[in-house]
């Protein structure tokens, strides 16, 4: 297909760009200018909410629903492992290396073409809002969360993010707790105060040892850890307090207020979340972009990374070009196959729906 060919090489030259600006996340303005202008100039109306860039298609209809195709164009920092010039964007076998070139670079410039393919489309039963953002990678207040409120309603959404274009159909939620146990200090030598270690180790096996009642299909129960802990500050006095972090991955059956609650009601120590804005995530197998994807040869599958999929309070799909196992390591590449296949794939799930 000669429109799939034209919109490869626009995704590849896009991407070689993209790579050469660095757009550390809170640093995205370059990139996000560099995407406007190029949308710009394949005639679309853009809008944009400090470095984030959204557009709508041609013949938008308020009376039909909307699919969001979202992915992010700030990247972490190179590590110290590269051999390469993170910034150089050149194709070596096949390979487009560059950091962000894979994270989520490769599923980014998929979906801006893909978005541009069905842009001028008539009669579609679907719209198409594309959003391109930014602050994904620090799970920041200032990328899509910001500009979620401008988008109008949306039905679904695709996540543009590296899965070797299988369907992730959950995504694990996030919250991280600062917990407080509360004693009573006095001198270790004789019978005084109330010791916070010891309050803190039976809240501290709580966790290690519930399970809570709803469990997932995709991912099974709700997995926390406690990874970090601190409490005294000499070996003769008994501490007064002792504090402790929990990292909990919380799944599609429960929402993070409910997780939270259930634990404030079983242990004794002080519990504040440092945000419950991550949320779990999930999609219908029978959700007919699910099952477009299926017909396709595709797999499904939940993933364990979080994305900006935890932003969003409808259903939506990560699926995109590049391989997770990718992300943020020294010399990232993507396979160029890889944004012609992912492009070929996205046409043909979104055609089969409209």
């Amino acid at each position: 297909m000669t429109d799939i060919k034209i919109l490869y090489e626009q995704a590849v030259g896009l991407l070689q760009q993209l790579i050469a600006i660095p757009s550390f996340s809170r640093e995205e303005d370059l990139t996000a200018g560099l995407i406007e202008n190029f949308l710009k100039d394949k005639g679309v109306e853009t809008h944009r909410k400090l470095n984030n860039i959204w557009a709508y298609n041609k013949y938008f209809d308020a009376a039909k629903p909307t699919i969001l195709l979202n992915s992010h164009h700030d990247t972490v920092k190179p590590n110290s492992g590269y051999t390469r010039d993170p910034y150089d964007a050149a194709i070596i076998e096949g390979k487009l290396y560059g950091l962000g070139s894979n994270d989520a670079g490769g599923c980014l410039v998929s979906l801006i073409n893909v978005f541009l393919y069905f842009h001028e489309k008539q009669n579609l039963k679907y719209n198409f809002c594309l959003a391109t953002t930014a602050e994904e990678e620090i799970s920041g207040v200032n990328g899509l969360e910001l500009i979620i409120p401008d988008l109008g309603p949306l039905d679904f959404g695709i996540v543009g993010e590296p899965t070797l274009m299988q369907l992730a159909i959950a995504e694990r939620g996030l919250m991280v707790l600062d917990c407080v146990a509360h004693g009573k200090a006095g001198h270790a030598a004789r019978e005084e105060g109330e010791n916070a270690i010891y309050k803190a180790l039976a809240d501290i096996e709580w966790f290690r040892t519930f399970r809570f009642p709803n469990e997932s299909e995709v991912f099974g129960p709700i997995k926390m850890s406690v990874t970090i802990i601190n409490a005294g500050s000499q070996h003769n006095v008994v501490p007064a307090s002792c504090t402790f972090t929990v990292d909990v991955r919380v799944t599609d059956a429960y929402r993070n207020e409910e997780v939270l609650e259930i634990i404030r009601q079983h242990v004794s120590c002080e519990v504040t979340p440092r945000s419950i804005r991550l949320k779990p995530s999930k999609i219908d197998r029978e959700h007919p972009i699910v099952r477009a994807g299926i017909a396709l040869g595709r797999t499904t599958y939940g993933s364990p990374t979080t994305s900006d999929q935890s932003l969003l309070d409808i259903p939506s799909l990560k699926v995109g070009p590049g391989d997770s196992a990718r992300s943020h390591t020294a010399d990232e590449f993507v396979y160029v196959h890889e944004i012609r296949e992912g492009i070929e794939l996205y046409i043909k799930m979104l055609e089969s729906i409209n």
